[in-house]
C-alpha cells in the first residue's frame, strides 16, 4: 500500500475517536454551571492550563492579559460552560462564551472613515499650472489650486479629530463587551490529546482553577434568569429560551456555511434581539420596549 492511502485510512481511523472524546466531554460539561477560583481575562486567548508535570501557568502572560483586557469572569464568580472542543494538542474549555473574539466578535478599533480625494479640478489644476508659461495665468491657477488644497486639507483635519472620536468610542465597546463575553481555558498536551480522554481528566487537569461541585443551576423563572444581564455569548439556544420563553423570529439567513437565526425575546421592560450560529448565541442587543 502506498504511503499517501495508508496516511489516509489511518486518518479515517482516528477520527471516529477523537469525535467520540469530543462528543463525551461535550455532553458530561456543557450546560454546567461551575465556580471560577481565579480572575479569567476577557480574551478568547484564555488561560493555557499544561498537563505536563512541572508545567504552570505563564504568569507574565496571565498579568499582561489581566492588564490589557480586564477580567470578564472574576474568582468566586459562577460561570456556564458553553463549550468543549476537542483539537489535536489541546481541549478548549469555554465558559460564558468563550471569551471575546469568537465568532462574530469586531475586535478591530478602527474605523473606516478615509481622507477626502483630491477634486477633479484639483487634478486640473495641477497639470495646469505646470504646463502654463504665461506667468500671471500662471500665478491665477497657483492661487485657485492653493485655495482647493486648503480646503482639503481642511477637511481631512476634521475627518481625523472625528474619526479619532469614533475610534475611542470603539474602543471603549470592545473594552465593555470584553467584560461580559466570557473566557476559556486552554488544556494544552504535550503531542496530542490522549485517546479515551475522560471528563475525570478534565476535572484533574482544571482542579485548581475550577470548583466543579460549588455552583448551582439557576431555576428558570427565577429573578435572575429573568434579567437580561443573566445572557451570555456561547449560550445555547435551549438555554436562552428557558429564561425568557420561546422567541418570536426576526430572520434567517445563511452566513457562509452556517445557518444565523434571528430571535427577539422580552424581558420586563427589555426588548432582546439575539442572533444563534447553529443555535448557539453569537451576539445579542439589549433596547427598552
Amino acid at each position: 500500500m502506498k504511503a499517501p492511502a495508508a496516511a489516509a485510512i489511518a486518518a479515517l481511523l482516528a477520527a471516529p475517536a477523537f469525535a467520540q472524546n469530543e462528543a463525551a466531554l461535550r455532553s458530561a460539561f456543557e450546560g454546567r454551571r461551575v465556580t471560577v477560583k481565579v480572575d479569567m481575562p476577557g480574551s478568547s486567548d484564555g488561560i493555557d492550563v499544561r498537563v505536563e508535570p512541572g508545567r504552570s501557568l505563564d504568569m507574565n502572560r496571565y498579568r499582561n492579559d489581566l492588564k490589557k483586557y480586564g477580567a470578564a469572569i472574576h474568582a468566586g464568580d459562577t460561570a456556564m460552560v458553553t463549550l468543549v472542543k476537542v483539537k489535536k494538542d489541546i481541549i478548549e474549555f469555554q465558559l460564558d462564551g468563550g471569551g471575546f473574539g469568537t465568532f462574530g466578535d469586531d475586535t478591530s478599533s478602527s474605523v473606516n472613515m478615509p481622507d477626502a480625494p483630491k477634486s477633479e479640478r484639483e487634478k486640473t489644476l495641477e497639470k495646469e499650472v505646470r504646463d502654463e508659461k504665461d506667468a500671471t495665468r500662471k500665478k491665477s491657477l497657483q492661487t485657485e489650486l492653493d485655495r482647493l488644497k486648503d480646503r482639503r486639507e481642511a477637511e481631512n483635519r476634521r475627518i481625523a479629530v472625528e474619526r479619532s472620536r469614533l475610534e475611542a468610542i470603539k474602543r471603549d465597546q470592545i473594552a465593555e463587551k470584553r467584560l461580559r463575553g466570557g473566557s476559556r481555558f486552554n488544556i494544552r498536551y504535550k503531542d496530542r490529546v490522549p485517546e479515551g480522554i475522560h471528563s475525570e481528566d478534565i476535572t484533574t487537569a482544571l482542579a485548581e482553577y475550577i470548583d466543579f461541585k460549588g455552583a448551582a443551576t439557576a431555576a428558570p423563572g427565577s429573578a435572575r434568569a429573568a434579567d437580561a444581564s443573566a445572557l451570555r455569548k456561547g449560550m445555547l439556544r435551549e438555554d436562552v429560551e428557558s429564561l425568557f420563553g420561546r422567541g418570536s423570529q426576526l430572520s434567517q439567513r445563511m452566513v457562509g456555511d452556517f445557518r444565523m437565526l434571528t430571535l427577539v425575546f422580552v424581558a420586563g421592560e427589555q426588548r432582546i434581539t439575539a442572533d444563534f450560529v447553529e443555535d448557539v448565541l453569537v451576539r445579542y442587543a439589549i433596547a427598552s420596549k
